[in-house]
């Protein structure tokens, strides 16, 4: 059985070569059967009708179709291009043998010679004989002494042409037994009297008067043993052709084939790696067609799937990290209250729930993000006003922005800022935004909200004062427990989760968020969220 790719391209590819050249072989074989017939038919009615054109000639200089009675070498001669008999001088010189005082063809009749006496009545043929044929030699004239014809043979030894038409077998390969000519009421003049009248014809015409038709009896198929050979040796060089195109068109197809295939060996090289767990798998295909691009999306993959085993490995260093802090804090502590070297005071107790409330609200980002992730938060969305929402959430954070030494500046924002959103999940997004604002901060600073809208969408921006953060580390402020500062410090608060929360919210809006330099000297976050009407 034919398991592999390349083996069935390559039988496809065969049986198409093999269908085609045997269509090929079918169509010529029917071409020479047909065409080849109307070629050599349409060939011989341009020599009948050149023919036609010398025998119109010299019907002009005779007057009728005399000089052909019996004629037949000479009639073959004008089919051939040649007007005398053979051996008897260029054309024009007087052919003895072809004498004009001859019979005519039925129905007309010759002047008589010059030299001869007029008929007499014994003379004339009598009405039950043809009016070609002379009368019989039987016996002097009366009243003249005898007159003898030596050109005349004796009773009895009369050619065939005196007696009766010979009817000879069409020859196909011989042009002559094809051609009948026939006078204008169509009587036979000359020819082979086997060809069918209902054979394509020329007129031979003489001073603008048809005198004449030329009949040709088309080729029948070819079933002579020369027509047999031919067809033979033709299909014979037909079938060695086929051959040698065939053997050139397999060994170009199973080429072709391994040359196709060899990217998606690649590939499958490259997809057993990466299902083993080597992300660093890479498959090196220079290519511009769809392999090639397959070869780089393949290559994106692998990269994809490499960094996201290192977020991965990341993100478990850091949650474990992240719990690992306020456990060991917590498990210090109460060591230090179960040994006794620090009292049960109301501080060591409220230092404990201190630690406790970190780990709850670790735990509670940590699900928040996990089902924002999975897109398993609940949204409503309805027609809203974006501008009340921000006020709402500057409202309830104004007061430990100012605890923290912080100014809280609105510019005046919009009347009507509509959008289609779930109003509980803008207000975490803002209340996350404005925390990581605090946290990063100094003091005394400075936290400026604005909002402004473009042809499609409201722009929301929240900026603060120095400290800044580093270009280059801008598009990492949205990823997981990713912060600036490196040492983890707790004077610096969270986790590193609440922009990537706030991520995954704008995003389940359809907008976009951004993190840039601010005016102020610190971190600018713009959301872009799609508006209601026109501007």
């Amino acid at each position: 059985m034919l398991n592999r790719l390349w083996q069935k391209l390559f039988l496809a590819f065969a049986v198409l070569s093999v269908a085609t050249l045997l269509s090929l072989y079918l169509l010529q074989q029917r071409a020479f059967q047909r065409d080849f017939l109307e070629y050599v038919n349409r060939i011989g009615l341009e020599r009948l009708e050149q023919a036609s054109v010398r025998l119109g000639k010299r019907y002009e200089e005779v007057g009728n179709w005399s000089f052909l009675v019996r004629q037949v070498r000479l009639f073959n001669n004008f089919l051939d291009g040649v007007e005398t008999l053979p051996g008897r001088g260029p054309p024009g010189e007087r052919d003895e043998r072809s004498d004009f005082r001859d019979r005519p063809p039925p129905g007309e009749r010759l002047p008589p010679p010059r030299d001869a006496r007029p008929p007499r009545p014994q003379d004339q043929p009598p009405n039950d004989r043809r009016p070609f044929d002379r009368p019989p030699n039987d016996g002097p004239p009366a009243g003249g002494p005898e007159i003898r014809d030596d050109r005349r043979p004796p009773p009895g030894a009369e050619p065939p042409e005196m007696r009766t038409p010979l009817k000879r077998k069409v020859d196909p390969l011989n042009f002559q037994t094809r051609v009948l000519l026939l006078t204008a009421d169509g009587q036979l003049v000359i020819g082979n009297p086997a060809v069918p009248r209902d054979s394509p014809s020329i007129d031979v015409k003489s001073r603008g008067q048809t005198v004449g038709r030329l009949l040709m009896a088309p080729l029948p198929e070819l079933q002579s043993e020369a027509d047999v050979s031919f067809a033979r040796s033709l299909t014979r060089h037909t079938l060695i052709a086929a051959v040698v195109v065939l053997s050139c068109s397999l060994l170009l197809a199973w080429l072709l084939a391994r040359w196709l295939l060899d990217p998606v060996r690649a590939l499958s090289n490259g997809s057993q790696r990466l299902a083993a767990g080597d992300y660093r798998a890479r498959i090196d295909v220079k290519r511009g067609d769809e392999f090639g691009a397959l070869a780089d999306d393949f290559n994106r993959l692998a990269d994809t799937l490499e960094r996201n085993q290192q977020a991965r490995r990341d993100w478990g260093a850091d949650i474990a990290h992240e719990l690992r802090t306020p456990l060991s804090i917590l498990r210090g502590e109460i060591q230090a209250l179960q040994d006794g070297v620090r009292p049960v005071t109301t501080e060591a107790l409220a230092s404990l729930q201190s630690e406790c409330d970190r780990l709850t609200a670790l735990v509670g980002d940590l699900y928040q993000l996990a089902l924002s992730d999975t897109g398993a938060l609940e949204y409503r969305f309805i027609e809203m006003d974006l501008g009340a929402v921000v006020m709402d959430a500057a409202d309830e954070h104004r007061r430990a922005l100012t605890a923290a030494g912080l100014t809280l500046v609105i510019e005046a924002l919009p009347t009507s800022m509509k959008v289609r959103g779930d109003e509980q999940r803008l207000s975490q997004l803002l209340g996350n935004l404005l925390v990581n604002a605090r946290r990063y901060t100094d003091a005394p600073g400075t936290i400026r909200i604005q909002a402004a809208r473009d042809a499609k969408n409201w722009k929301l921006c929240i900026e603060d004062s120095p400290p800044g953060v580093p270009t280059n580390l801008l598009p990492k402020l949205f990823d997981r427990l990713f912060r600036v500062e490196t040492s983890r410090s707790r004077t610096a608060g969270g986790a590193g989760l609440g922009l990537a929360i706030c991520r995954n919210i704008v995003e389940a809006h359809g907008g976009n968020i951004e993190a840039g330099a601010s005016a102020l000297g610190g971190l600018a976050i713009t959301v872009s969220l799609p508006a209601i009407g026109k501007p």
